[in-house]
């Protein structure tokens, strides 16, 4: 096991984010891409958690398509949020995907099987340069990432060895309307970063083996514009507050509630998205400790037989 393949994933796609971030915000300066000739359009998967039909979905279909790339929807048929990565793994289980129009697939079943149905079936033989998966209603920071079908569909992606950038518009608790009249700017902030990262390529792949983004987009009041953009890690700090009221024999309604005083600490997604601020975090699909905390779990089991 590489203890440092995590770090190397963060370090290489600061490099190939530097050209999209602030000097400050990439940990580095980079040399500028060399020129090139014309773009070349990408093959780009689309998909999601909230269903192929989604004001996201189809925000970021308008403006990928619009930029000139060769992008299809192969996503969910009905909202998934909450599958993170699951993914139907049984050998002869059925699934049921229709073409619902030119371009556009639904998959009855998870985020996960989508991008497997879309690699597997609808791009069969084809190279696939990059799987998109949102934009999402509502943000997708700190442990929310664990159990999101948006990341999920990405880190399915990562998996099979496809680039895959998850993409997210923070929630506006207060006006919903705001949070979907925010995601046309989300899905134009898509395309100008998918064309970063492109142009940083050369012709190579978009991002390092074995990295992803999972960008967040900022709602501000009045449709703002955002404060920047960061380099961030998922936050530490506890999001929901979780609650269980007696409802009949047996069973319990849930009440989950976001936590308004949550801040984040520097650095990371939640504090940058309070600053307004884009948050875009380099991911992957290894969920082994890093070094200083794989170190000091190897030092506690030292001698173990």
């Amino acid at each position: 096991m590489n203890l440092n393949r995590r770090l190397a994933a963060v370090l290489a796609a600061a490099s190939f984010l530097a050209p999209v971030l602030p000097a400050t915000a990439a940990g580095a300066t980079a040399a500028p891409p060399q020129k090139t000739g014309a773009r070349q359009p990408l093959t780009i998967l689309l998909s999601n958690d909230d269903g192929y039909d989604a004001p996201g979905i189809k925000a970021v279909f308008d403006r990928l398509t619009a930029a000139g790339h060769d992008v299809t929807i192969v996503a969910p048929a009905v909202n998934q949020s909450g599958a993170s990565v699951k993914r139907t793994v049984e050998d002869g289980l059925q699934v049921t995907a229709r073409k619902v129009a030119d371009k556009v697939w639904a998959v009855t079943g998870t985020p996960g099987d989508s991008v497997l149905f879309g690699l597997g079936h609808v791009f069969a033989g084809r190279k696939v340069d990059l799987v998109v998966s949102g934009t999402n209603f509502g943000q997708n920071i700190g442990a929310i990432v664990n159990n999101s079908g948006t990341v999920g569909a990405a880190i399915t992606a990562i998996d099979l060895g496809v680039p895959a950038i998850a993409v997210s518009t923070e929630f506006d608790s207060a006006n919903t309307q705001n949070t979907i009249a925010n995601m046309p700017a989300t899905a134009d902030f898509t395309v100008k970063l998918v064309e970063r990262l492109r142009d940083r390529a050369r012709g190579g792949r978009l991002l390092p083996e074995h990295a992803g983004l999972n960008v967040n987009y900022p709602t501000r009041p009045g449709l703002a514009p955002p404060t920047g953009v960061a380099l961030t890690r998922q936050t530490r700090e506890e999001l929901f507050t979780h609650g269980y009221r007696p409802a009949g024999p047996d069973t319990f309604t849930m009440k989950a509630s976001f936590r308004a005083d949550a801040t984040g600490e520097a650095g990371s997604d939640l504090s940058a998205l309070a600053a307004g601020k884009v948050s875009i975090t380099p991911v992957d699909a290894d969920w082994s400790a890093g070094p200083v905390t794989y170190a000091r779990t190897a030092a506690l089991l030292a001698g173990l037989r």
